[in-house]
C-alpha cells in the first residue's frame, strides 16, 4: 500500500485520468480500529490504496473523518457491490456516513447568477480549459444580461425572474429543472436568498460565495462603506448554503492588503479578483471529494 498525502491545492487530476481509480470519504464516532478495518477491506476487495488522509476532532470522544483513494480494477462494474459490502461489514459497525465516488466521473454542476459575471464567466473559462474536474449542466440567472456571454461557452442558459414577491414560484420552476439532474448548485454571485424549502428539496449541496465584509458592511454598497472606514484587507469566503443565510460551513477564503491609496474601484476590482480564485477553490475541492462537514465546519484534505 502507497501512502501519500494530498493538499487542497493540488488539481488532482492524474487521479481522474483513469476509470479505475476510486474515492472514499467517511465520518463516524472515532474509535479504535478505524483504519484498519477500511484499509483491510479495500485489499480484501482487491484495492491498493495510493492516498489516505484521515483527522479526528479529539484524542477522545471525537468525531473522525477521512478520505481514501484507491485504485481498483473494473472499478465502475465493481462500486455498486463495493457499496453494500462496505455498509454490511464496516459502516453499521462504526456508525459511518461515507461516500464512494469514482474519479473519472465529474460532477454535474449548476451554476446559479444575477447581474454581476466575474465568478460566473471565471467558472465556465477554468472549466473550458479542463482546470475543474465537472461537468457544466446550465446555468441559471434571475435576469437575461449575461446570456450572451454564457452562449460561447456552449451550456444552457435559462432565465427565471425571481423577486421577493415570485420567490417560491421561480424556485419551483429552478427545482423542476435541477432536481436529479445535478450534483451541486454553485451561487456564483446570485442575488436572491435561498428558501429552507428550496434547499431540502434539492436534494444536493449549495456552495455559496460572499466578501468577507459581512456582516460588517452588508447591504448594496459594501466597498463604499469600508472604505470610508479604512479597511486594510479585503476578502472573500467560499461557503457551504444553509436554512441560515451566509453561516454555512466555510470551505475556503483568502484576503488581500490594501491601504488609504486604493479608491472604491480598486476595491471592487481585487475583491472580485479575490472572490474568483477563492470560490474555483472551494468548487475544485467539492469536486475533488476532499471536503468533509463535521457539525458546523469543514475539513478540507
Amino acid at each position: 500500500m502507497a501512502s501519500t498525502s494530498g493538499s487542497p491545492g493540488s488539481t488532482g487530476a492524474p487521479d481522474a485520468a483513469t476509470a479505475d481509480i476510486g474515492r472514499l470519504l467517511l465520518r463516524c464516532p472515532d474509535s479504535h480500529g478505524i483504519i484498519a478495518a477500511v484499509s483491510a477491506f479495500l485489499a480484501e476487495a482487491g484495492g491498493n490504496i495510493i492516498s489516505l488522509d484521515q483527522h479526528s476532532t479529539a484524542p477522545e470522544d471525537g468525531t473522525f473523518v477521512q478520505r481514501a483513494i484507491f485504485h481498483l480494477p473494473g472499478l465502475p462494474a465493481a462500486i455498486d457491490g463495493l457499496r453494500e459490502r462496505f455498509s454490511a461489514t464496516v459502516a453499521d459497525r462504526f456508525a459511518m456516513d461515507y461516500r464512494f465516488a469514482e474519479a473519472a466521473k465529474p460532477k454535474r454542476v449548476a451554476i446559479m447568477a444575477s447581474r454581476t459575471d466575474h465568478c460566473l464567466l471565471d467558472l465556465l473559462w477554468r472549466n473550458r480549459r479542463g482546470e475543474l474536474e465537472m461537468n457544466v449542466a446550465m446555468v441559471i440567472s434571475n435576469h437575461p444580461d449575461l446570456a450572451e456571454q454564457v452562449r460561447p461557452f456552449g451550456v444552457p442558459f435559462f432565465h427565471i425572474p425571481a423577486t421577493r414577491d415570485i420567490r417560491s414560484e421561480a424556485e419551483q420552476r429552478q427545482l423542476q429543472l435541477l432536481c436529479g439532474n445535478v450534483d451541486l448548485v454553485v451561487l456564483a454571485r446570485y442575488m436572491q436568498i435561498i428558501s429552507g424549502e428550496f434547499i431540502e428539496t434539492l436534494g444536493c449541496p449549495l456552495i455559496n460565495i460572499h466578501h468577507s465584509f459581512l456582516p460588517a458592511f452588508i447591504g448594496a454598497a459594501p466597498y463604499q462603506r469600508a472604505r470610508e472606514r479604512g479597511v486594510k484587507l479585503i476578502g472573500a469566503t467560499a461557503h457551504y448554503v444553509t436554512e441560515v443565510l451566509d453561516e454555512g460551513p466555510i470551505i475556503e477564503q483568502d484576503v488581500v492588503r490594501v491601504d488609504h491609496t486604493h479608491s472604491v474601484t480598486d476595491l471592487m476590482r481585487l475583491g472580485a479578483d479575490v472572490e474568483r480564485a477563492v470560490l474555483s477553490r472551494a468548487v475544485q475541492w467539492h469536486c475533488q471529494d476532499r471536503v468533509l462537514r463535521v457539525a458546523g465546519e469543514t475539513v478540507v484534505f
